[in-house]
């Protein structure tokens, strides 16, 4: 079976459908089937990400590695069963259509608490939560101290992976690996950063997720998603010569996909 990387954070900017394509690309380039899913049906920018990646290559002549993406199927509701949720049954007919064909899925979800997302994440093999390096995001997770800074309690999102969790124990399933993603870590704001971070880790203890470093701040990125590049694409697209930012973002992205840790894959590009 497949194996089902899910993105999710109930908050947008967080960096979701760029960590999605970058994943789904970097898998795809070490060999991999990988299918791809958007579960925000209003603003598709993960859909849109591949559209444009489809579209680029095709108007230059190039064959670069894609993964296979579908929107969630329309239904005849005249084909559900009595009190089966219609946005259940087009989840799982993509997921289904999918998983004979590929190795992994990629499902990206939207920043905010629907149905999709709560079905999504009690799928996940592994789920990915990019986090904005801020006390804002953080409280996606927990509830803090103000004075203290300790840890309160999880919060609304920690609360959905707990219920995911539970549905996939009871249909006995492998546990989640959830990892939280710290996008944007900037070089300045040490003071900040260094008490995020020690929020997160004592978290992480309670609630069961491990930490790593994500992409930082960087310009390129903003410039990739019209044309659907990567960072793995630049020199097929005739950059011959990488500047520092762009190797360094590189190797971010091999840390984290090393760092996922999934089966069958040992990140070499």
């Amino acid at each position: 079976m497949a194996h089902i990387i899910v993105v999710g954070n109930e908050k947008g900017g967080s960096g979701k459908s760029t960590t999605c394509m970058h994943i789904a690309t970097a898998l795809a380039r070490l060999g991999k089937r990988v299918g791809a899913l958007d579960l925000d049906l209003r603003q598709r920018s993960f859909g849109r990400y591949v559209e444009n990646r489809r579209a680029f290559t095709a108007s230059h002549g190039l064959n670069l590695p894609t993964p296979d993406y579908r929107d969630l199927p329309e239904l005849d509701p005249a084909q559900l069963t009595p009190g089966e949720n219609p946005y259940d049954a087009r989840l799982s007919a993509a997921v289904s259509e999918l998983e004979p064909r590929v190795d992994f899925i990629l499902i990206d979800c939207p920043g905010s608490h629907t149905r999709l997302s709560q079905v999504a994440h009690s799928l996940a093999d592994t789920l990915v939560t990019p986090l904005n390096d801020s006390f804002v995001d953080f409280d996606l997770l927990a509830r803090i101290d103000p004075e203290t800074g300790k840890v309160k309690g999880p919060s609304i999102y920690s609360e959905m992976v707990w219920q995911a969790r539970q549905l996939r124990a009871q249909a006995g399933l492998k546990p989640i690996d959830w990892l939280v993603v710290r996008n944007r870590l900037g070089v300045q704001q040490m003071h900040n950063k260094k008490k995020v971070g020690a929020a997160l880790e004592d978290l992480s203890r309670r609630i069961g997720f491990r930490i790593a470093p994500g992409f930082s701040e960087r310009v390129i990125f903003r410039e990739l998603f019209p044309r659907g590049l990567t960072l793995l694409d630049l020199k097929d697209t005739g950059v011959d010569q990488l500047n520092m930012s762009n190797i360094a973002a590189r190797q971010e992205l091999r840390d984290l996909v090393t760092e996922l840790r999934l089966p069958g894959v040992t990140p070499d590009f």
